[in-house]
Order: structure tokens, then C-alpha cells, then sequence
């Protein structure tokens, strides 16, 4: 009896001892740091918070997601990293495919009066399929013009996405060109990002097989390197209102 009384104890001690170490390695793991996809310790989620800003993402293919799953479009991936740093976005994709900037000058006002309120900010991002189409600076220029300036007029800040014309154009028309982006952001108190495909532009395989749409990586790495132009250019939220 005495001996099967303290080999009762001894397995009792060792099923206390093996729980607690159980107990224990659950609330390290409980405690452990998240690890991301690139095997490193994931950062804490950053909460999103204020109030919500529209942002209206209004272009051609390239924000329409010509190719892509529609979750992959830039509109959709840069309203996910804004969040991501704690912004309250909604990043409206009104990108068509095909638009020139004088289709975009005839459904600007539209898209602007269907909101129910003034966005946040509206990114301009046209002028491509007028490079395509081979249409005169002159022309490009002045409809990107008459865009701002209903912009300006309706007091919504802007982000201007510039586009840069081939060297094959030839000079004239690449100086021509190359200009308007920079000359209107100036004329109307625009932000802007100069050539917004300068992060890939350079590498074929970030662009699909016509050579001109990204691939989702390259709208990754068109988000992550306009990032931080989206977010300056995005006037502060306004203060709560007292109760």
C-alpha cells in the first residue's frame, strides 16, 4: 500500500507537471508574435479611424483593371493599403477603358454629381489613349484644363496622375507632351506625380502581354510607390463636430 500510494503520487505530480508545461507552451504560443508571409514577425494591425474619405479614382484602363480581376485594380489595392495605415478610404474606381481625355471631360461632371457629398480627393489619371490615338498635346492639354478647373471651382483637392509620351513620338512632340502635367498642376494648384509607371515602366514583366497594362505585381508596385503621394495629397480629416 505504501509503495502504490506514492507511485499514485509521483504519476499524479507528473500529469500536474506535464498539464502546466502544456499550459505554458499554449500561452507562449498564445503570446507569440504573428508571422507574416515573408517569415518575418507581422506588424500589429493598425486600426482604421475617423471619418470616412472618398476618393475618386477617375481614369482609363490602367485604374478601370483592364486584364485583371477586378480586385486587383489599382483603385481597389490602393484603398487597401490607405486602410492598412489606419485611413478610413473608399477609393471609388470610375476608370473606363478606351477614355481619351475628351471622353473623360464629357463624364466628369456626371461622376462628380453623383456623390453625395464632395470626395476627399479625385485622381486624375488620363492622357493615355490620347498618346495611343496620336492627338495633339494641344488638345490633350486642353481638356485635361477644363477638367481642373471644374475641379478647382467645386473646391476638390486633386491628384494628378502624369503620363510621358515614348521617345518614338519624337522630340517636339515628347517635350509637347512631357509638359502638360506639370504646367496644369502648377496653372491649377494640383498635386502631382510625374510619371506615375516609373516604378515599372522599365521592367516587361510587370506588364501584361500588350506590353501597356500592368500586371497585378505591377499594380502592387505602382500602390506601394504612389502611396505616399495619395496620402500627402489627401487634405487632413476634417475635426468631429461637438455633440
Amino acid at each position: 500500500m505504501h509503495k502504490r500510494t506514492w507511485s499514485n503520487i509521483a504519476l499524479a505530480g507528473a500529469v500536474s507537471l506535464a498539464l502546466a508545461a502544456c499550459g505554458g507552451a499554449a500561452d507562449e504560443a498564445a503570446n507569440a508574435p504573428e508571422v507574416a508571409e515573408d517569415g518575418k514577425a507581422a506588424l500589429p494591425e493598425i486600426p482604421v479611424m475617423g471619418p470616412e474619405r472618398v476618393i475618386i479614382a477617375f481614369g482609363d484602363s490602367l485604374f478601370a483593371g483592364y486584364g485583371l480581376d477586378p480586385r486587383d485594380a489599382y483603385p481597389e489595392k490602393l484603398e487597401g493599403a490607405l486602410r492598412a495605415k489606419g485611413i478610413n478610404a473608399d477609393v471609388i474606381n470610375a476608370g473606363v477603358s478606351g477614355d481619351t481625355t475628351a471622353a473623360g471631360l464629357q463624364r466628369l461632371e456626371f461622376t462628380l454629381a453623383a456623390q453625395d457629398t464632395p470626395p476627399a480627393l479625385f485622381i486624375l489619371e488620363l492622357g493615355g489613349n490620347d498618346l495611343l490615338r496620336g492627338l495633339s498635346p494641344e488638345e490633350t492639354k486642353a481638356n485635361l484644363g477644363k477638367m481642373l478647373a471644374v475641379l478647382q471651382k467645386q473646391k476638390v483637392p486633386v491628384l494628378l496622375m502624369g503620363m510621358r509620351a515614348p521617345p518614338n513620338y519624337g522630340p517636339e512632340y515628347q517635350a509637347q507632351f512631357d509638359a502638360i502635367y506639370r504646367d496644369l498642376a502648377k496653372e491649377y494648384g494640383a498635386a502631382l506625380i510625374p510619371f506615375w509607371l516609373e516604378d515599372i515602366y522599365q521592367e516587361p514583366a510587370l506588364f501584361q502581354q500588350d506590353k501597356i497594362h500592368p500586371t497585378a505585381e505591377g499594380i502592387e508596385r505602382l500602390v506601394g510607390s504612389t502611396l505616399d503621394e495619395v496620402e500627402g495629397a489627401l487634405p487632413p480629416a476634417p475635426a468631429p463636430t461637438a455633440p
